[in-house]
C-alpha cells in the first residue's frame, strides 16, 4: 500500500493522538491492550460492539497462553474465572450419552503431571465470556484507554505514522486518532486488512456450525460423572458437538449446518435445535430451552503479509483455523505478545524499525504450521460437519504439546538459530536453542521462589554464572547504560555474586545448552534470543554441553572465563543485530 502525505485535520473530527491504535476488543485485542500496558505503552483500543463477548465460545487457553498471562500478573484471576469447568478434562467421542458406548480420544490434558517439568503453568478451560472481561479489567487498571461501541470507519498510512477517524457508536462523534502505529485485530473479515490489500494463502473454507446455546436441568444426569471439555456425538443425522458451561443446566451444541447445499440459518429454528439436541443425546423427552444461536465459519487461511508498513495484523485477521484444539485463540494472543514487546522497543528507542520486520518473519511461518495441526486435528476428531479430503488427517496426530509450547523462529530477532530448522520440532525440546522457549527452572531468589520464566518481560535478560561468567555480567551493565538497552543480568550460584539458586541441584547452564563459562540472552518474551556456550564464543559458538560427564568441574568443560573485552565485543555485537542498532 502506497503511503500518503499526513492529511490536514478533518474540520468535525476531535483529535486524538496516541503510540498505537488497536482495532478490536475481542481475545487478540484485549491481549494487545494488556501487554502494551504492562510494558507502559499508551494505547486506543477501539471496538464496535457493545462489550465483551456474551457466548460462550474459544474456552481453551493453552499452556503457552498461561505462562504469558503468569507474567502479566493475570493467571490467578483467570483460574477464578474458570473454577466452574476447573475438573473438565477429556475429549469424549461416542453415538449418544446414553449408556456406556464410545471412546475417550484422551481423558486428561496432562496425564501424570509430566507438563510440569517444562512449565509453571498448565491449560486452562477459561470460555471467551468469562476471559474477556478479566483481560478488559486489567487492561484498563494498567491505564489502558478502550472504547466500546466505537468503529473504524477509515485510516491512511504516511511517513510518520497511520491516521485513522474513528466513530462512537453511540453519540455519533467522530475522532481523529493518530498513531504510530495500528495494530488490526479486527477478526477474519478484516477491513483493515482488505484495505491494505494483503492476500490470504491456504485452503479456505473447511465447514461451517451453528453454536447453539441452551438450558436443559436433565443433561446433567445423562452426562453423570464424565467431566469432559467436549463430547463429540456421532449418530447419524444427529452429530454434534456438546459442551458444558456449568455441568449444570446451561449447555452448547454445535450442529453441522451446510450452507454450500442451500441450508440457511433462519433453518435453525428453536424447535429444529431442540429436537436435533434430543437425538444426538439420545433421549427422546430430554428438558431443551434454546437460549441462543450463532453461526461460524471454519477456515484455513493466512495472510501473506502480517503487515504493511506501520499497520499490523494480529489474531483472526492474520490467520484462521479450525476451531478443534483452540489453537486460532492461542495463536493470536501470542501474536500480540510477540508484538506487543517489539512496538515497546521501538516506541521506547532502545531498537531500530527493522525489529518489527521481525514480526511477520516469526509468527507467520508459526501460523501456517500451526493451522495445518488444527485441520488435522479435525479429522482426527470427526468434527461434526468437516468432511476432510481423503488421506487428510488419517490416524492419531502426535506432539500436541511441541505445536502448542515448543514452536520455534529460526528466523526473525534471534542471532545463532538454525534457519532450517522446523517451526514445530518433531518432540518438544526446549534445551536453550535460540530462537525456542526459554527453558523453565525453579529457582530461589530474594528470600522468593520463582520460575526463570517469571524474568521476562520488561527487558532483555542475560544469564550468566555468579562465578565463571563475571565477564558477561560486568559487559551486560556497562553496555545497558551505554546503549540505554534495558538489560538485566541475572546470575546463577548460591554466594554473594549470585542471585538465583536453582532448586532440585539442577545445573543452570546444562538445562541452557551452555556452560558455565557461557551466557543465555533471553528477550522480553521469554524466547532465546542468542547464547554462547563457552568462554571463546567464535571457537566454542556450536559445541553442544556434554550431558554425561563431571558438570562440577571447575573452571568449566569449554575453557577458561571470558575477558571483560571479548565479553563486551561479543554481547555488544549481538545486541546491535538483534535489535537494528546501527
Amino acid at each position: 500500500m502506497n503511503e500518503r502525505p499526513e492529511p490536514a485535520e478533518p474540520a468535525d473530527a476531535t483529535p486524538h493522538r496516541v503510540p498505537v491504535l488497536i482495532v478490536g476488543g475481542s481475545l487478540v485485542g484485549l491481549s494487545t491492550s494488556l501487554f502494551l500496558g504492562r510494558l507502559g505503552v499508551p494505547h486506543l483500543l477501539v471496538e464496535r460492539h457493545a462489550g465483551t463477548s456474551h457466548h460462550p465460545r474459544g474456552r481453551g487457553n493453552n499452556v503457552r497462553t498461561m505462562e504469558l498471562f503468569r507474567v502479566a500478573g493475570t493467571e490467578p484471576a483467570i483460574h477464578r474465572a474458570a473454577a466452574t469447568l476447573a475438573d473438565n478434562h477429556g475429549i469424549l467421542q461416542a453415538p449418544t450419552l446414553v449408556g456406556d458406548a464410545g471412546e475417550w480420544l484422551f481423558r486428561e490434558i496432562d496425564p501424570g503431571g509430566g507438563l510440569a517439568r517444562f512449565s509453571p503453568s498448565s491449560w486452562c478451560l477459561c470460555s471467551q465470556n468469562d476471559l474477556e472481561p478479566v483481560l478488559l479489567d486489567r487492561a484498563v487498571a494498567l491505564g489502558g484507554d478502550l472504547r466500546y461501541s466505537t468503529e473504524l470507519l477509515s485510516f491512511e498510512t504516511h511517513p510518520s505514522g497511520v491516521t485513522a477517524v474513528v466513530k462512537s457508536r453511540k453519540t455519533g462523534e467522530h475522532t481523529t486518532v493518530h498513531a504510530d502505529y495500528l495494530v488490526a485485530a479486527d477478526g477474519p473479515r478484516s477491513p483493515v486488512r482488505e484495505q491494505l490489500g494483503i492476500g490470504q494463502s491456504g485452503p479456505g473454507e473447511l465447514f461451517h456450525n451453528v453454536s447453539v446455546t441452551f438450558r436443559s436441568r436433565g443433561l446433567a444426569d445423562v452426562v453423570g460423572d464424565r467431566r469432559f471439555i467436549v463430547c463429540y456425538l456421532t449418530g447419524p443425522g444427529a452429530d454434534g458437538a456438546l459442551l458444558p458451561v456449568d455441568n449444570r443446566e446451561n449447555w452448547v451444541f454445535h450442529a453441522p449446518w451446510h450452507p454450500e447445499q442451500g441450508e440457511t440459518l433462519e433453518e435453525f429454528t428453536d424447535e429444529r435445535c431442540a429436537e436435533h439436541i434430543r437425538r444426538a443425546v439420545g433421549v427422546a423427552d430430554l428438558d431443551v430451552q434454546i437460549t441462543g444461536r450463532a453461526p461460524w465459519h471454519a477456515a484455513q487461511r493466512v495472510a501473506r503479509s502480517y503487515g504493511s508498513g506501520r499497520v499490523f495484523l494480529a489474531g483472526d485477521s492474520a490467520h484462521e483455523m479450525s476451531p478443534t484444539g483452540a489453537f486460532g485463540s492461542n495463536t493470536g494472543i501470542q501474536d500480540a505478545h510477540n508484538l506487543a514487546w517489539k512496538l515497546a522497543a521501538v516506541l521506547g528507542g532502545w531498537a531500530g524499525k527493522g525489529l518489527l520486520e521481525t514480526y511477520d518473519a516469526e509468527r507467520r511461518p508459526v501460523a501456517e504450521a500451526t493451522s495445518a495441526r488444527a485441520a488435522a486435528r479435525s479429522a482426527e476428531h470427526s468434527h461434526p460437519g468437516f468432511a476432510p479430503p481423503p488421506g487428510a488427517g488419517s490416524g492419531p496426530q502426535r506432539g500436541i504439546l511441541n505445536v502448542a509450547l515448543g514452536y520455534r523462529y529460526p528466523r526473525g530477532a534471534v542471532v545463532g538459530a538454525d534457519p532450517a530448522a522446523p517451526v514445530v520440532p518433531e518432540r518438544l525440546d526446549l534445551t536453550g536453542e535460540p530462537g525456542s522457549r526459554a527453558p523453565h527452572l525453579w529457582v530461589r531468589h530474594q528470600g522468593g521462589r520463582l520460575s526463570t520464566l517469571d524474568l521476562y518481560e520488561r527487558s532483555l535478560v542475560l544469564l550468566s554464572d555468579a562465578d565463571e561468567g563475571r565477564g558477561w555480567h560486568r559487559a551486560a551493565l556497562r553496555l545497558a547504560e551505554e546503549l540505554s538497552v534495558p538489560l538485566a543480568s541475572h546470575r546463577f550460584g548460591a554466594g554473594a555474586d549470585g542471585g538465583l539458586v536453582p532448586e532440585d541441584g539442577m545445573d543452570w547452564a546444562e538445562c541452557h545448552g551452555t556452560t558455565r563459562t557461557g551466557a543465555v540472552l533471553v528477550r522480553p518474551d521469554g524466547f532465546v534470543a542468542w547464547r554462547s556456550p563457552a568462554a571463546d564464543p567464535e571457537r566454542h559458538r556450536d559445541r553442544a554441553p556434554d550431558h554425561g560427564r563431571d558438570r562440577d568441574r571447575a573452571p568449566d568443560r569449554a575453557g577458561q572465563r571470558i575477558s571483560d573485552a571479548d565479553a563486551d565485543s561479543t554481547l555488544r555485537q549481538v545486541l546491535t543485530t538483534l535489535l537494528d542498532l546501527s
